[in-house]
């Protein structure tokens, strides 16, 4: 029996397992006379869909050369038929957005006429959106040149079989579902995006440049000059003990492993979600540390710091671990060394070639800058507030793309 596990309610019927070329044909109109520019380029990447190519980079092309491109009308079909990150046989997308042309490179289809099942295109692009779908599909027409182009013609893609609904309306249905968990996972990244550029912004203006004793942008009330201090006056400096990737368990003690400072954590740690047994003579936090990997892969990774806002949690080896006096907030601190001048001076003085390491004498001779306390907190504050912003929408798309992985492993076949 042809069925989904998940259906629309009123659909019933089987589906149909049909050769693509059986619904759709090759378009072969190119864009010889010139009527579409270098400004109606469409292209496409994971997680987008097909569109002007303003939006993306890598593709160039003269006035002569956009004439041997193909033209592609909205409710066409497109195969990229060249190596996408993760997907070695190229893409899938329908024209949802604009008309336009596209590199001689793609295939281009349309729906044909007077076909006995009718065809929504766009659940064309849905049904081999999934991975390994796809992969199932082009895996035994294609074949992977020496410059990594997919040797297929527009013919040959054509002889795959999908597994169609007998009514465009469950189709419709089933691709506007899609398109809308789509459209809220665009939205929250945009948001995610945004947030992070402002962040990067503030960070620049909030802080003195160029020798300047005051950033350019203040919270109201603050007007006083910045001190500058040496790192090593204003705190105390010790190492985290010996634990590695290999200790780690689904529940036990918290732990903080330098590695997640530049893959998982934001500028204050609250939450940790990795898990050892604790051994004797371990290193608890207090509340208030702040931490920078002591080795990474790049001077550039490990130029970085966190505050640990919570006390018992392990802090592993490979950490340098600073406990700055009263004067300076822990995650003002770690703002600090994480952006701007400290950052860059902190990474020219990482050391080695395969692996780098940071010292915490290297760290105690940064000359920090620093406003009074109270300026500190309110800095904190505010791009905590981002950081929190930041997290909510990344954890929101990831939620969306799991409810997506889900809807395309289930409503289709």
């Amino acid at each position: 029996m042809i069925k989904p596990k998940i259906r629309f309610k009123g659909y019933q019927e089987e589906w149909e397992q049909r050769k693509l070329g059986e619904v759709i044909e090759g378009v072969s109109k190119k864009n010889t006379d010139g009527l579409y520019t270098q400004d109606d380029i469409l292209a496409c990447s994971l997680g987008t869909e097909l569109d002007r190519k303003t939006i993306f980079y890598g593709l160039r092309s003269t006035e002569d050369s956009v004439k041997s491109y193909r033209i592609v009308n909205i409710g066409n079909v497109i195969y990229t038929k060249s190596p996408i990150k993760g997907y070695p046989n190229g893409i899938v997308r329908t024209c949802k957005i604009v008309d336009g042309i596209v590199p001689s490179l793609y295939c281009v289809y349309k729906k044909k006429e007077n076909i006995s099942i009718p065809i929504d295109t766009r659940f064309i692009q849905s049904y081999l959106e999934d991975k390994g779908r796809l992969a199932q599909y082009l895996c035994p027409l294609v074949n992977v040149g020496a410059r990594n182009n997919v040797n297929i013609t527009d013919k040959e893609f054509l002889e795959g079989v999908i597994k169609i609904p007998m009514t465009v309306e469950e189709q419709t249905k089933i691709v506007d579902a899609l398109e809308k968990i789509n459209h809220l996972i665009t939205l929250h990244h945009r948001k995610c995006e945004e947030t992070k550029i402002l962040k990067k912004y503030m960070l620049q203006k909030m802080f003195p440049q160029n020798g300047n004793s005051v950033p350019e942008i203040r919270f109201w009330g603050f007007t006083e000059d910045w001190e500058q201090r040496k790192l090593g006056d204003m705190a105390e400096f010790s190492k985290g003990s010996g634990y590695s990737k290999g200790d780690l368990i689904e529940s036990g003690t918290p732990i903080i492993l330098y590695g997640r400072l530049y893959t998982k954590y934001e500028t204050i740690i609250s939450d940790v979600d990795t898990f050892v047994e604790a051994k004797d003579g371990s290193v608890y936090s207090k509340g208030g540390e702040v931490i920078v990997p002591a080795s990474g892969e790049t001077a550039e990774d490990i130029a970085r710091a966190a505050s640990v806002d919570k006390s018992g949690i392990l802090l592993g080896g490979d950490l340098n671990v600073v406990m700055p006096n009263e004067d300076i907030n822990s995650a003002f601190l770690a703002i600090s060394i994480s952006n701007g001048s400290l950052q860059r001076e902190l990474a020219r003085k990482a050391q080695g070639k395969s692996v780098v390491h940071i010292h915490n004498e290297e760290i105690r001779n940064l000359i920090v800058p620093f406003p009074t306390k109270a300026e500190q907190n309110k800095m904190e504050n505010y791009f905590a507030a981002l950081d929190h912003f930041i997290t909510l929408h990344q954890k929101k798309c990831d939620e969306l793309q799991n409810i997506k992985k889900f809807m395309l492993q289930n409503m289709f076949i």
